[in-house]
């Protein structure tokens, strides 16, 4: 993918749902930044409002899930979606009403992209667990990739953690998905292996584990993964393309002030 210095007039569309980060560097901010820097006009519905840094989430307010209903219909009624992902979407109504939303407004051939957002990098938990069932039954029958890091794999399939990665995606295909990334980021081995799993092959990635801890990298991750997949690229060259793009973040992310995680810098870089 070329250099994106400037945003062209024809840029190709994602639509973000998730919720707010106020210290810019998860979330709705995060994603908005990722697609900008990959050349995409970023669209946005938002969930929540959070009270956050890098430190801890300090207070979270959910918005009213028919509010969310018409942010996503706002969108599709003026613009061109040609990728959607879905981040924090806090409780089962929401998790709920973005399904329906999205059924009702997304024509086959735009992605949805899922991350599953449970838990913050600080710990704060970010989907209840009434929501979990009603997003494997409801949401990921729909989606064309779900991002889960190893705990939100746990989570979602019942199984350990510490299970082999083509083991939960394997389990997670069995629930409708077309696709699934497994991130390895919270393992503890030298090097962090991610897989992609479809129903026909896996693909596994391995990188040099950066030391410390990283804000909003899951955000990143799913949103380049939706930015270039609405710019036309196949789901497996979307990935690895975000995930080395990802990479590059990481290599020039810089400390917090205060906070236990470093923030990326969401540059506008190669991600080929």
């Amino acid at each position: 993918m070329p250099d994106v210095a400037n945003m062209p007039h024809n840029a190709p569309v994602a639509l973000t749902i998730a919720g707010s980060d106020s210290s810019g560097g998860a979330g709705i901010q995060a994603d908005l930044k990722t697609f900008a820097a990959l050349g995409v006009y970023g669209a946005s519905a938002l969930t929540a409002v959070t009270a956050q840094n890098t430190a801890a989430v300090r207070d979270v307010r959910t918005l009213d899930a028919e509010f969310v209903a018409a942010q996503i219909d706002a969108c599709f009624d003026d613009l061109d979606i040609a990728a959607v992902k879905t981040g924090m979407l806090a409780h089962a109504e929401i998790v709920d009403t973005v399904a329906s939303r999205l059924e009702a407004r997304c024509a086959r051939s735009v992605p949805i992209i899922v991350d599953p957002v449970m838990v913050a990098a600080s710990g704060a938990r970010l989907l209840d667990d009434a929501a979990v069932s009603v997003m494997i039954e409801r949401l990921l029958p729909k989606a064309a990739l779900v991002t889960p890091n190893l705990p939100e794999a746990a989570a979602l399939t019942g199984l350990e953690a510490d299970a082999e990665p083509e083991t939960l995606a394997t389990r997670l295909l069995d629930c409708g998905v077309a696709a699934v990334l497994i991130k390895g980021g919270h393992g503890s081995a030298s090097q962090c292996r991610d897989v992609l799993v479809t129903r026909d092959e896996a693909l596994s990635m391995n990188w040099r584990r950066a030391p410390g801890q990283y804000h909003g990298t899951g955000c990143a991750l799913s949103a380049a993964i939706a930015a270039r997949m609405a710019a036309g690229a196949p789901l497996e060259t979307a990935v690895r393309d975000a995930a080395n793009w990802l990479q590059q973040q990481i290599a020039e992310a810089r400390h917090s002030a205060s906070g236990a995680l470093h923030i990326l810098p969401f540059d506008r870089r190669r991600c080929d």
